[in-house]
C-alpha cells in the first residue's frame, strides 16, 4: 500500500507533462519596397524554398511598393503584371498597399487586385468609386492551430492627406489616418487572433510613433522608408528589410498553445542564395526584350548619385531652354549609371513615373522659398531634412543648431531678377511653398528627354561634383 502511495506522485507529474503544451514555431517571411526588382526573385524563390523546407508554419508577406523601377516591368505588354505572376507562383499569402501601387491610378490598379492569388488588405483606404472595389481591411490566416491576424495600412502623409503621388490617382478616395485605423483594427481582432501582425507602408518613424502609444499588436512588418530596422518598440518587435530585395526578412515566433512566448527577427542577405533555376528561367523571359536591351549611347565614366541626378536637371534644363533645372531626390530612382553602352531599359529604371517637365519664372526669393519649405517639411519627414532638390545653379542651405532651414545663399543668382525655371512635373504640382509667374505643365515626357540627350551627345561625360549643401550654424 505505501509502495503505491510512493508512486502517485510520479504518475501525476507524468500526466502534468503531457498536458502541457509543446512549443509551437510560426515563421513570416517578409518583403517590402521591391521596387519590381525581379532579378532578384530567383534568389528569392531559393529562400524561401529553404525556409518552408525546414520550419513548421510559414507565411509570406509584403509590405508595399511591388512595382515601378524595373522597365521590364513598368513596360512588359501589362505593366507590373511579371512581378505579380512570379509573387503569385511564389504563394504570396498577404500583402498591404504602398503609394507606388497608385503610380498607374486607381482603376488600374483595382484591375491588378484581380490578378493577384494573395490576400492584399488595407484597412486606411476607403472608396466609393466603382473602379476600386473597397478593400478588406485585415485577413486571418490558419498555420497548424495557430491564428495570425494581418491589418493593413498605408501612408497618407505625403499627399498631405493620400500616399506620394499625383493626386488625380486618388480622386474619390479617402486616406483616414493610418495609426488611428490600425488601432482600430487591431483592438477588433486581438481577442480573435493568436499572433496579430501589422504590415504597415507608414515607415519606421510612423511606425515607431505609433508603437510608443501602447498597441495590441505582436509584431511590424514595415516598408516605405527602405531602411533595415529590428527593434523592440513597447514589447513589440518592429521590422523593415531595406529595398529592392536585397534581403528576406524572417520573424521566428515561438507559441505555447495559443500563448507567444518568444519573437525573433534576422535580416537574411539573398546574395547568400543559389539562384532556383526554374525562377531564373521565367526572369530571363521577361528580360529578352530586344527593344529595351539595345544600347542608345554610352556612359564615358560611371556617374554616382549626384552625377546621375545632375545629369537630369541639366536635361530639363536644356530641353525646356531655362536657364535653371530643377530635380527631386525621390524622382532619381538610380543610384548610379556605370560607364558603357545605356539602353532604353535603363533610362526607364532611373525615371519610370512618365513624368513631365514643367516651366515656370521664378525669384532667388521664390525659389529660396520653396528649399526650406522642403527642407522644413514636417508631413513628409522621409524627404525632409537633406538636399532633396537638385539644381543646376549651386547653393547652401543655411539651418540652425536643430536643423531648421533658416536661409540658402545662391552665389550666381541676382535677386529680384526672375529665372526661367524647368522642372519636374511632380514637384509642380506637390511641392508646398512654390510660387511663379507663367507656370505650366509641357507635354515634354523626362524619359523620352533623357533619351534624346543620350543619343545626341554620347558618350556622357557625367558631373559628380555635388552643387547643393547643407551648411549648419555653430
Amino acid at each position: 500500500m505505501k509502495r503505491r502511495i510512493l508512486w502517485l506522485p510520479l504518475l501525476l507529474a507524468a500526466i502534468l507533462a503531457s498536458c502541457t503544451p509543446r512549443e509551437r514555431t510560426l515563421v513570416l517571411l517578409s518583403t517590402n519596397d521591391m521596387h519590381a526588382r525581379i532579378q532578384r526573385f530567383p534568389q528569392l524563390a531559393a529562400a524561401v524554398a529553404a525556409c518552408r523546407d525546414t520550419a513548421q508554419y510559414v507565411v509570406l508577406v509584403d509590405a508595399g511598393d511591388r512595382w515601378t523601377g524595373n522597365a521590364y516591368v513598368d513596360m512588359a505588354p501589362t505593366p507590373g503584371m511579371p512581378i505579380l505572376e512570379l509573387m503569385n507562383a511564389l504563394r504570396y499569402d498577404v500583402a498591404t498597399l504602398g503609394n507606388h501601387e497608385f503610380d498607374r491610378g486607381q482603376a488600374y490598379l483595382g484591375r491588378m487586385l484581380d490578378s493577384v492569388a494573395f490576400e492584399v488588405v488595407c484597412a486606411n483606404v476607403v472608396s466609393d468609386t466603382c473602379t476600386f472595389p473597397q478593400m478588406a481591411p485585415y485577413t486571418v490566416l490558419e498555420r497548424g492551430g495557430v491564428r495570425i491576424g494581418f491589418v493593413g495600412v498605408v501612408t497618407n502623409y505625403e499627399g498631405p492627406g493620400h500616399p506620394a503621388g499625383n493626386a488625380s490617382s486618388f480622386a474619390g478616395l479617402e486616406f483616414p489616418d493610418p495609426q488611428r485605423m490600425a488601432a482600430r483594427y487591431g483592438a477588433e481582432l486581438r481577442g480573435r487572433v493568436d499572433v496579430l501582425v501589422l504590415v504597415s507602408h507608414m515607415g519606421d518613424d510612423r511606425d515607431e510613433e505609433y508603437l510608443a502609444t501602447g498597441t495590441p499588436y505582436d509584431v511590424v512588418i514595415g516598408g516605405h522608408t527602405h531602411v533595415v530596422r529590428d527593434t523592440l518598440v513597447g514589447g513589440v518587435l518592429l521590422t523593415q528589410t531595406g529595398k529592392n530585395l536585397s534581403n528576406i526578412g524572417v520573424t521566428t515566433i515561438r507559441l505555447k498553445g495559443r500563448k507567444v512566448v518568444g519573437r525573433e527577427f534576422r535580416v537574411v542577405p539573398l546574395d547568400g542564395y543559389d539562384p532556383d533555376p526554374a525562377c531564373a528561367e521565367r526572369v530571363a523571359h521577361y528580360y529578352a526584350d530586344p527593344e529595351l536591351n539595345r544600347p542608345i549611347g554610352e556612359f564615358a565614366s560611371a556617374a554616382d548619385a549626384w552625377g546621375v541626378a545632375n545629369w537630369m536637371a541639366d536635361a530639363v534644363a536644356d530641353e525646356a531652354d531655362a536657364e535653371i533645372g530643377i530635380y527631386h531626390v525621390g524622382g532619381v530612382r538610380l543610384d548610379s549609371i556605370p560607364a558603357g553602352g545605356v539602353g532604353t531599359a535603363r533610362i526607364f529604371d532611373l525615371e519610370p513615373f512618365g513624368t513631365q517637365i514643367a516651366r515656370i519664372g521664378m525669384t532667388p526669393a521664390q525659389l529660396r522659398r520653396l528649399i526650406v519649405t522642403k527642407y522644413n517639411d514636417t508631413e513628409n519627414r522621409k524627404e525632409s531634412h537633406r538636399v532633396d532638390l537638385v539644381a543646376t545653379t549651386p547653393y547652401e542651405i543655411i539651418t540652425d543648431r536643430r536643423d531648421s532651414a533658416l536661409d540658402v545663399r545662391f552665389p550666381r543668382l541676382a535677386e529680384g531678377r526672375r529665372y526661367r525655371v524647368a522642372m519636374s512635373d511632380y514637384v509642380y504640382r506637390n511641392y508646398k511653398g512654390l510660387e511663379g509667374t507663367d507656370g505650366r505643365i509641357t507635354d515634354q515626357k523626362v524619359a523620352d528627354v533623357l533619351l534624346e540627350e543620350l543619343a545626341d551627345d554620347s558618350p556622357v561625360v557625367p558631373d559628380n561634383r555635388p552643387r547643393q549643401r547643407v551648411v549648419r550654424l555653430r
